[in-house]
């Protein structure tokens, strides 16, 4: 290991960390989560119970816009068109199992445009089959090491043990992350997947939104602005856009999925987009699926400062205030409901919160049940390694870091067949 790499890690493996000059010291004790009060989704903000069906999608509603005018930001309507160029082919891969295609969706509106690149794997073994879509951190060549999948033009975060320099990618980076993207297994179980490269949609640093889907669209700018998240789940609504149209994919029963930051667009996605049948959160924490109100591990002051890109401005007024917030995070998730959602979190990874993600799942099962739906059926945390898949909201939590794997996407799938069918 080289000296500049130890020194990295040394810095990045301390507790306490400098963010803008200021300290930040994640609280990692229980005892010290302040006390809170959880808003009701089952309630109006004027007091009003919700009665009926009827009435929960007027309280839906009214949740949806104030996470959209204080959190994620209010994202445009799409007037534009999305053409489909399939620029890559396999029909025999995987010794004949699975089609494997890369599509270029151009967006165009007016005179500008935007390309992102959909890579798909689909089984051969079935018609219209059930899809995962869900976005990837350095490229769709970095999950696989087919030597014809597009290598992306787009900014990329820099990364030492990737040998990413210059936030561009390069050819040594193919197939880093195919741990992450089990095709074979998903390909196995008669599941289709599709990946995107984020940063093709609006690359991820704070350059004041002019690149990406904001420079396509220059929408005016205010303190209700849609930011980056909420730019990364609108993408995935332009690739549901062509999924739709694809004859192998069957588009009722497609499951929008995302680790960490993708994580969070992956559940606004699923809130905005009521196409997504599934959505699934993987380690999202903090913005995502875990409480804000604990300030447990990463907390709103410390996203906010460290990635002021991701959320409108108007999130900033609840930095250290999280009492303040018209909402919490089990709101999102209810906003999911009728569908499966489906939370996991990892026992290593304090930072995104894993009580909270579960806790957070227990309050929006008062939704689902509501509904006449199971929810989350139970009460206390399962122990590492013991998912609770048997209801509409399904939970687990297994040995190890902030990561997606193989053993989550087990779980997943094995979700999946419960409401779509063992294949």
């Amino acid at each position: 290991m080289t000296k500049s790499k130890l020194l990295l890690l040394t810095i990045l493996g301390l507790v306490t960390t400098a963010v803008f000059g200021q300290e930040f010291t994640p609280n990692y004790d229980e005892s010290k989560i302040p006390d809170y009060t959880l808003p009701n989704a089952l309630v109006f903000e004027d007091g009003t119970p919700v009665n009926s069906v009827e009435q929960w999608d007027a309280r839906r509603k009214e949740i949806l816009h104030l996470f959209e005018k204080e959190m994620y930001g209010i994202m445009p309507g799409w007037e534009g068109g999305v053409h489909a160029e399939t620029v890559y082919q396999n029909d025999t891969a995987m010794a004949g199992q699975a089609t494997v295609k890369e599509v270029k969706l151009t967006l165009k509106y007016q005179r500008r445009e935007l390309e992102m690149y959909l890579l798909l794997h689909i089984p051969n073994s079935r018609k219209n089959a059930p899809l995962f879509l869900g976005y990837n951190f350095y490229g769709n060549h970095t999950t696989t090491h087919d030597p014809k999948v597009h290598l992306t033009r787009s900014w990329v975060n820099n990364n030492i043990d990737f040998n990413i320099t210059e936030n561009k990618a390069n050819e040594s980076t193919r197939g880093v992350r195919i741990k992450r993207w089990p095709y074979q297994e998903i390909i196995a179980r008669g599941y289709a997947v599709g990946t995107i490269y984020y940063g093709e949609v609006d690359p991820d640093f704070d350059d004041n939104f002019r690149n990406g889907v904001h420079a396509l669209l220059k929408q005016p700018s205010d303190s209700s602005s849609w930011a980056s998240v909420a730019a990364w789940a609108w993408g995935l609504s332009r690739a549901m856009d062509y999924l739709e149209t694809d004859e192998k994919i069957d588009p009722d029963r497609i499951a929008v999925l995302g680790h960490s930051r993708l994580g969070k667009a992956a559940v606004w996605a699923g809130a905005t987009d009521e196409r997504f049948a599934m959505v699934i959160s993987n380690n999202s924490g903090c913005g995502g699926a875990a409480i804000s109100r604990r300030q447990y591990g990463e907390t709103v002051w410390r996203i906010n400062n460290r990635f002021p890109h991701w959320f409108t401005p108007n999130f900033s007024k609840y930095n250290e205030k999280e009492h303040l917030l018209p909402f919490d995070q089990h709101q999102l998730l209810a906003l999911i409901a009728p569908r499966p959602l489906y939370v996991a979190s990892a026992t290593d990874d304090q930072w995104a919160d894993p009580k909270g993600e579960f806790l957070s799942a227990v309050e929006a099962t008062k939704v689902y049940r509501f509904l006449g739906l199971t929810g989350l059926p139970a009460a206390e945390m399962p122990k590492p390694e013991s998912p609770v898949i048997h209801g509409t909201i399904a939970y687990h939590i297994r040995t190890g870091k902030h990561d997606i794997t193989l053993y989550d996407w087990q779980q997943y799938m094995n979700f999946a067949d419960r409401f779509w069918g063992a294949w």
